[in-house]
Parts: structure tokens; sequence; C-alpha cells
């Protein structure tokens, strides 16, 4: 039997109400002010509150701001008979589930009651089948399902125990991060996770930052100051974008790794440090080794255990996956209630190339969510870019049009496009991935009067 309490500082309003629900099967509980329903709630345990918005001491909305504020997951129903539209959605926005304004018929509130119950069957049904979703595709703080990932999971178990140093590649938004995470945890190695940018970091100071040092090495130096390094001690150091860091550190990194010793900027004596690194870097090592900007012998000593991480467009069973996890997480922290996203909408984002990976399909997700008119999540909430790259090529798909070499003229410029723009305008780059030359590419661009990118 599900438990309902009603709120209100009318004695007959809370008689009709209990009288009307019970009939309706439901158990009931009354009180007549905020306070009062707040020490009801910790002993009866309701499912649902229906509360009056304006009684003494404490109103409707404030009881329903303190149950946020404790975390109680109770499903509130607003009513009023001072109601308008701000209030109604003052109060939606406030956590309530729905308004019900006074003088109402018996059914509305049994109705409100029904879709309320209706909600929360979803809910859990929805919560249920998340949990099973993550004991079978999450690893640590990661979710994925594609064989790809499946097998890096193993390999990051695999190699967890170990202290050998790791190298995380994979394009800017893949989650290299949560990799050296994930590895900091199964390791179970009892100092700290520390991360660093090696590119964030201007260059004067980044010795500093990781390798500490002594009081009045340089001009602000007021203090001894212990490096990152240090402060990993017994850890594991992430050195994000490793590619950035200057070839003058590198080799200061590289005796780092071989004797495990450190030394403050300032300082005469070395000092020991037990620290497990774990780099990252979406560039690729090899090649800027053979440009000279990245020392051959860091890059071998880096490179004893690679994990790649695939670009998000190379396993797309993961999107679906990651969609609904960034959806109920979203849900959970703006106590929005949407569903997800429509089939279309589930269509285009299947099929968009996500140059940007998991962080844009997660920022793609939030904005939609806020922009969403109603429960679902449609093609119009997302960004325009994602929209037009598909109905480009659905237009000429869906037309009249039968000629090969337009349409293939249509799906050159939209891959020319894309390849330009996951390289941030690297023409070079862009000619690899496109696997054409790039006086040919430069050709191609002229022809489809390509210069905004």
């Amino acid at each position: 039997m599900r438990r309902v309490l009603v709120v209100d500082d009318e004695e007959n309003l809370r008689v009709v109400l209990r009288t009307l629900l019970r009939r309706h099967g439901y158990e009931v509980e009354t009180a007549q002010g905020g306070e009062e329903a707040l020490a009801l709630i910790d002993r009866f345990g309701p499912d649902f509150v229906i509360t009056d918005v304006k009684m003494p001491k404490m109103g409707g909305l404030d009881l329903l701001a303190t149950l946020k504020a404790k975390g109680d997951p109770t499903t509130v129903i607003v009513m009023s008979a001072y109601g308008n539209l701000d209030l109604a959605i003052e109060a939606i926005k406030a956590g309530a589930y729905d308004y019900v304004h006074k003088p109402f018929k018996p059914d509305e509130i049994v109705l409100a009651l029904r879709k309320a119950e209706e909600r929360e069957v979803l809910r859990r049904e929805n919560r249920a089948l998340r949990d099973e979703i993550r004991k079978e595709y999450q690893f640590e703080d990661i979710l994925a399902k594609s064989p790809s990932m499946q097998e890096l999971f193993r390999t990051v178990a695999k190699i967890a125990e170990y202290k050998t140093t790791a190298l995380v590649t994979g394009e800017s938004g893949v989650g290299k991060e949560l990799i050296a995470r994930a590895l900091h945890r199964r390791s179970r190695r009892e100092g700290t996770f520390i991360a660093v940018n090696c590119g964030a970091i201007p260059e004067n100071l980044l010795e500093s930052e990781l390798f500490g040092h002594k009081r009045g090495a340089f001009t602000d130096a007021i203090q001894d100051r212990r490096g990152l390094f240090e402060e990993a001690n017994g850890g594991t150091l992430f050195l994000d974008e490793i590619g950035e860091l200057p070839l003058g550190l590198q080799v200061k990194l590289l005796r780092v790794l071989q004797d495990e010793r450190i030394r403050r900027l300032g300082e005469t004596r070395d000092i020991q440090v037990d620290v497990r690194i774990v780099a990252a870097t979406h560039r690729d090592l090899h090649a800027e080794t053979q440009a000279g900007r990245f020392r051959e012998d860091l890059f071998y000593r880096l490179n004893v255990l690679t994990i790649h991480v695939p670009a998000l467009r190379e396993r797309r069973e993961d999107i679906p996956l990651l969609v609904d996890h960034f959806v109920a997480r979203n849900n959970a922290r703006m106590g929005s209630q949407i569903r997800g996203p429509d089939p279309e909408c589930r269509r285009v984002l299947f099929e968009y190339s996500w140059p940007g990976n998991v962080r844009e399909l997660e920022n793609t997700v939030e904005r939609a969510m806020v922009l969403a008119e109603g429960d679902r999540i449609q093609s119009v909430d997302l960004p325009e870019r994602i929209r037009d790259t598909r109905d480009k090529v659905q237009t000429h798909l869906d037309g009249d049009e039968l000629s090969i070499k337009k349409t293939m003229r249509s799906i050159e410029e939209i891959l020319i496009r894309r390849a330009l723009q996951r390289t941030r305008g690297n023409r070079t780059r862009a000619a690899e991935l496109l696997e054409i030359s790039h006086r040919a590419l430069l050709y191609k661009l002229k022809d489809y009067g390509i210069t905004d990118i």
C-alpha cells in the first residue's frame, strides 16, 4: 500500500483528502504544517507528500526545500488557493512533481498521484536497468561496452599491479585521465593520485611545480615548497599532455624515471621518491622524436606499457550507453526529469563523428537537456554543427538526385570539413586522415571554396 502524507493547515481539507485517498487504496497520514510534516516523514516514511503552499511557520515550498536539502527522494505535489503560473513554475523548479490549484475536483488529486506513481515505477525500472548496465559495462569510472574498450579494461586490470611507467595515448576528450585513475585504483598504492597538465603551466613555473623549490631559489620563493613528485610519493603522478614538456625538463624527468630521485630548485641534495608515472598525450610521440621536439630516450622510457584509447567514432556502440548515462547523471544533478533522446535524435547522435570524443558528447547532452522543451531531447536541441552534418547527407539521399558524382561531391566536402575540424585546421594531418595527398587536399579546398576552417 502506497503511503501519502497530506500537509495543510485547514482541518476540513485534511479530513476530506484522507477519506478520499484511503478509499482509493492509499495509507494516509496528515499534518497541519511543515514542521509537523518533517517529524512525520521520518516516522511514517511516505512515498508522496501533498502539501499546501501557504501555511503558518513553514510553508509548502520551505518544506520542499528542506526535503531536497536532506536528499529525501519523496515525491512532492504542491497545492494552493493563491496559485498563478509563476508560483507553479517556482514549485516545479524547486523540485515538486506537480502543482494543483485549489479548489480542485477529487479526481484531480487522484490523477496527480497516479501519474506520480507511474513515474516512480519508471524511475525504479530505469535505475535497476542502469545498475545492471553498470555491473556489466562499468570499469571504475569508465562506462563502455565495445569490444575494444573491454579489451582495454582487461589490459588495465592486468598491468595495474606493476609499478612500470605507462603511456596512455588517444585523441583529446577520449578519457585518458580516467584510464590513469583506474590504473591507480587497481594498483592499490597507498599514496594519492595527482594529475598535472604539462601544457597548462608556464615553462618557468613547471619545474618548480614538479620538483619543488627551496626558499630563496628565485624571487618569489618565500618558503620551501614540495613539488608534485613529493606530493604523489607512494602514489601515482599523471603527466597529461607529456608532449608539451619542454626539452630541458624532459632531461630531468628522464633522470627521475631512471634513479627515482628528485632535487628541488635551489637544493644541493636529492630526495628519494616512490612514484608511479602515468603519462598521456594526444600527439604522435614517435613523430615528435623524429622532428626533434621530444627526446628519443625519454620516449622509449615512457613507452614501456602503452594503452591506446580509441576515439568515440571507432566504438559507436558506446554512444547510446554514454548518452543514457549522462542523461541520468544530469537529471540527478539538475533535478530534471528528461527521459532521454527521441529515436530521431538518437540516430543523429549515433551518426555524428564526435571529433571532441566523449567530452564533446557529454557537453552536448547537457546542453540539449537544458534546451529541451518536453521530457525528451529532440534533434532541434542539438548544436547546428551536429544536425547539419547529417542533414546535408540525408538531404541528398532522400531527394530525387540519382547522380553518384553529385552526391559523392557533397559527401566528400563533409568529410574534408570533418577532417579539418578534427585536426584543428592542420591540412597535412587532415590529408593523412582522408588518405589523399596534401596537394590533392589543397586542390579540393579551392574547388569547394572551403576557407572558414
